[in-house]
């Protein structure tokens, strides 16, 4: 794999499958990439329905989905890897506030002596565990090295907080996909974010390895769009996909090749 291929990193990417990728699920999907690092990537393909609704889903998991706008939405085909397990990804929650004060309050205690240094760190684990399951592993670690900077560099506090805003707010127009019930739970009781989408399994590529599909011309790459995923009907996501890129589907050749 050459240099270039190393570094490539397709967070918050549609990756869509040229016309000669004739696998089963993969024919003509795209796939939201969640995760992508020198180690791998993991993704969930987006227009492909299952014959589950929603509905039914929260039935199986003694859940009742009180959102009646959702309730027909279909249950997607997220990849060949954990097929029995769900995966939703959605807008990311609490971005506003929640975390950063949350944050806040724990270290103005510690600093303050307010509270037993062994509970202050019971605190800080327990909301750094938190974040983790319910925000994206990028943003709850960002979260973590700053509690950990702030704890190290007191005279900072004040730079922690504008930082932590700044990482926020650059990882608000990401999605986020999560296994934990919380967000399945909040929309039992009509809450919950406004945009999900729920599939079971998921896309995941090893080391190198969606690089070089890459390279073998097996996917194109594109900066997803939210629109695309939740205002745009299934059957035309692939389509609509492409169209980012400007491209016609019938002007593509089926043949996949090296350029």
């Amino acid at each position: 794999m050459s240099e270039d291929c190393a570094v490539i990193d397709l967070t918050h990417h549609f990756l869509i499958a040229m016309p000669g990728l004739d696998d089963e699920l993969f024919n003509k999907s795209v796939v939201y990439i969640c995760e992508h690092s020198e180690k791998g990537a993991l993704g969930l393909v987006i227009n492909k329905p299952s014959n589950i609704p929603l509905a039914e889903l929260f039935t199986k998991i003694d859940l009742k989905l009180a959102r009646p706008d959702m309730a027909n939405a279909p249950v997607f085909q997220g990849g060949p890897v954990q097929t029995e397990r769900g995966f939703v990804l959605h807008a990311p929650m609490g971005l506003g506030g929640e975390a950063v004060y949350s944050s806040t309050i724990v270290i103005q205690a510690k600093r303050k002596g307010d509270t037993d240094a062994e509970l202050a760190d019971k605190a800080v684990a327990e909301l750094t565990d938190h974040l983790s399951r319910k925000f994206s592993a990028h943003l709850a670690q960002q979260i973590g090295d700053a509690l950990a900077a702030s704890e190290d560099e007191p005279d900072e506090y004040g730079e922690y907080g504008d930082n932590a805003q700044t990482h926020v707010q650059a990882d608000a127009d990401r999605l986020e996909m999560t296994t934990s019930k919380d967000v399945l739970e909040a929309m039992s009781e009509g809450a919950g974010p406004s945009r999900v989408l729920v599939t079971l399994g998921y896309s995941t590529w090893g080391k190198g390895q969606l690089e070089s599909e890459i390279a073998e011309n097996a996917w194109l790459t594109v900066a997803a769009d939210h629109a695309i995923i939740f205002d745009t009907p299934p059957e035309l996501r692939y389509t609509r996909a492409m169209g980012l890129l400007g491209l016609n589907l019938g002007a593509l050749s089926s043949q996949v090749g090296h350029a």
